[in-house]
């Protein structure tokens, strides 16, 4: 009697099947797949026995064709304008944090700020190859007479709500935090601004550009006496910016960038030229990213709570993918940190 035992443990080990597993437990190969998949579906006794039996014949479930027969790839496209940007470092930990407690992957489409290169993601999703998107760049991707909205996934977007597009979003407010820069500034004794912005028609730059200006108004200051410099949210803009400020006589004492990149650039030219920071000129940035603690001075920033921001987009997306109804809309808390980059207005010579 011992014999076939032996046998039939040795089978199991060398490739179990789901059936040697419900024999073991005393079970359905059904109630074995609800174990599996729904486990909050099956009772805690028969969950315990096939647990036991899974561990005992040492199966290895075949996730592949599991999500063949659902139809399911168990990947999210997570979209980003350009991966060499350090900002998004955390937004992806924070998703993939999500995600991989749900069962799903990510792929990373990055289209390094080339709209030509959205169409080759748009196949994937009419392909089926993901069950759903998170976007981050601040629009619908589309191409060959596509729109990524229309392949029928769920999608949200993370940092920016797409006017029009009813997706759900993540995000912080631009423009509160952009009062809060302003009014810091002011408080210092500021009243000569410059402004160096983001890509023209991106919906973070409108925000903060926007909160900037009702800034500048809410302390009795006109937005046209500011100086506004072009940017991307890269280094090179804040050093164009730089440059033309240490052109000028009549410089601005406090200048905010709407990115920690630019605003890094922007310290270490004027610094390399002679200028105080901030005893000559204040700066504050945006984002809060890792570099912002260790340049000298350390930089003003509005935080971003990146992390977060993946984690909550990779929530508001299972729930959809879960047959849920998905939060529309969250913003996040972003401070105001107070560091080094900013001080007193100077006095006029």
């Amino acid at each position: 009697m011992l014999k076939p035992t032996r046998r039939r443990e040795s089978r199991s080990h060398r490739g179990a099947t789901i059936h040697d597993v419900a024999a073991r437990a005393g079970v359905s190969t059904a109630t074995v797949s609800r174990t599996l998949a729904s486990p909050d579906l099956v009772s805690l006794p028969a969950r315990a026995r096939v647990m036991k039996a899974i561990e005992a014949t040492g199966y290895t479930p075949n996730v592949a064709a599991r999500n063949l027969r659902a139809r399911k790839a168990m990947m999210v496209l997570v979209v980003v304008p350009n991966i060499g940007n350090h900002f998004f470092t955390e937004i992806l930990r924070g998703i993939d944090d999500e995600l991989v407690g749900s069962g799903y992957g990510m792929i990373i489409a990055n289209l390094d700020n080339r709209p030509e290169r959205e169409a080759r993601y748009v196949d994937l999703a009419f392909a089926g190859q993901v069950d759903g998107v998170l976007l981050l760049g601040g629009r619908v991707p589309e191409g060959n007479g596509r729109r990524m909205s229309d392949a029928g996934l769920p999608i949200a977007t993370i940092c920016v709500a797409i006017p029009g597009a009813g997706l759900p979003f993540v995000m912080v407010d631009d423009i509160e935090a952009s009062n809060a820069v302003v009014a810091h500034l002011h408080a210092l004794g500021h009243r000569r601004f410059g402004y160096i912005a983001g890509p023209p028609g991106n919906m973070n730059e409108t925000g903060r550009r926007r909160g900037f200006k009702a800034g500048l108004a809410a302390v009795g200051l006109r937005a046209r006496d500011a100086l506004y410099w072009p940017g991307d949210f890269m280094l090179d803009s804040g050093v164009r910016a730089a440059r033309d400020f240490l052109s000028r006589k009549d410089r601005p004492t406090a200048v905010y960038a709407v990115s920690d990149h630019m605003a890094i650039a922007f310290m270490k030219t004027v610094t390399a030229a002679g200028v105080r920071v901030p005893e000559d000129v204040s700066v504050v940035g945006f984002d809060g990213i890792e570099f912002s603690d260790f340049v000298t001075p350390t930089l003003t920033t509005i935080r971003q709570p990146r992390r977060e921001l993946g984690q909550a987009a990779a929530r508001i997306l299972l729930e959809a993918l879960g047959g849920g109804k998905p939060t529309r809309g969250l913003h996040l808390s972003a401070p105001l940190l107070v560091r080094g980059s900013t001080g007193p207005a100077p006095k006029r010579s």
